[in-house]
């Protein structure tokens, strides 16, 4: 049952003169009176909701309204709650920087990546080095390269005053092996 989450109309709130009209076990009564249709939720201690006000006439259902929208808000609870929320890590790079700190920096990218983070690559440009921009592209090309395997490149790079920055994003498409190695059964030592 999916409705739409925003106020229904429900018992004496209903405009229409004729609905049809739905029990709570889900069989259709067909075409009846506005006033038939709330005798009959009274008589069953219920609600008679609108559930689809758009048609002609109107669908209406019986049920418990207080027990509905408790289930509808532990629904929506539990869907915020499974949604991942990408975080934002920034790692700062020099145009000049030494191949083992370049190396440094490509492994904690491959890291924050591999974590599920979103990962924003800033080389930072000191006076004069602003005008070798193809040095920059350069470096983040090849720190985009070095992650090809687990990212793409959601933001190509870009100058921002100073600075050049470019976003990683991790990829959705692999399978997840890290947690595939941990569950994988240890192999037996051999007697001899």
């Amino acid at each position: 049952m999916d409705f739409i989450t925003k106020e229904l109309r429900i018992n004496e709130k209903i405009r229409a003169r004729e609905v049809r009209l739905i029990d709570h076990n889900g069989h259709q009564h067909g075409v009846v009176s506005l006033k038939e249709a709330l005798a009959m939720a009274e008589e069953n201690e219920m609600d008679l909701v609108e559930v689809s006000p758009n048609v002609s006439p109107p669908v209406c259902r019986l049920m418990d309204y207080g027990k509905f929208k408790y289930e509808q808000s532990k629904k929506e609870k539990e869907a915020r709650h499974k949604h991942k929320q990408f975080e934002v890590k920034e790692v700062k790079l020099r145009p000049k920087i030494d191949e083992h700190d370049y190396q440094v920096k490509s492994k904690m990218t491959r890291r924050l990546l591999g974590e599920g983070d979103k990962v924003k690559v800033t080389l930072m440009f000191r006076g004069r080095e602003v005008t070798y921009l193809k040095l920059g592209e350069k470096l983040l090309e090849r720190i985009a390269q070095d992650a090809e395997s687990i990212a793409v490149v959601e933001k190509k790079p870009k100058l921002e005053g100073k600075n050049m920055t470019m976003i990683l994003a991790p990829r959705t498409d692999l399978p997840k092996t890290d947690s595939q190695k941990l569950d994988a059964p240890k192999p037996e030592k051999l007697k001899i």
